[in-house]
């Protein structure tokens, strides 16, 4: 019997680097939003994984995150064990660390456990920022450009 390989052995490795490049357009406010549905990290009580989906929503100043760091950042947390409510707010101090946004917010959804599903938010505003106010325009309807 000859011996196949399924697969290499990966070369990139979980990290709590988070890289920036430059916002491309600092003279308007825009909204940058990621769904990160394949976050997991361990219940600090029973070792067991705890997995949960993160929203990335913010308002960049002068950088932005790095899409490929970031997904090596979420990694880093698989084999840690974190209180829901933790790891929350520490992914926000490290992405306000990293990116110095106007706003952040971060979302987690946690799947449940124990019979409890946790949502967790965590805002950031930078001082003084105010955002401006809301355009609401026309709906259309769902399949308006149908005639019937």
């Amino acid at each position: 019997m000859t011996e196949q390989s399924l697969g290499a052995k990966p070369t990139v490795q979980p990290s709590k680097t988070l890289e920036t490049f430059e916002n491309p357009n600092t003279a308007r406010d825009f909204h940058i939003h990621m769904e990160i549905p394949e976050f997991t990290c361990l219940c600090p009580k029973t070792g067991q994984p705890d997995f949960a989906v993160i929203y990335l929503d913010y308002i960049p100043d002068q950088t932005c995150v790095e899409l490929k760091s970031l997904k090596l950042y979420m990694w880093s947390f698989r084999d840690e064990g974190c209180f829901h409510e933790a790891v929350t707010n520490q992914i926000l101090d490290d992405l306000v660390t990293a990116t110095h946004p106007k706003f952040m917010r971060v979302t987690a959804k946690f799947y449940v456990r124990g019979g409890v599903f946790t949502n967790v938010v965590a805002e950031h505003r930078k001082t003084g920022w105010q955002p401006l106010p809301r355009v609401d325009l026309i709906q259309f309807e769902s399949q308006s450009n149908i005639r019937g």
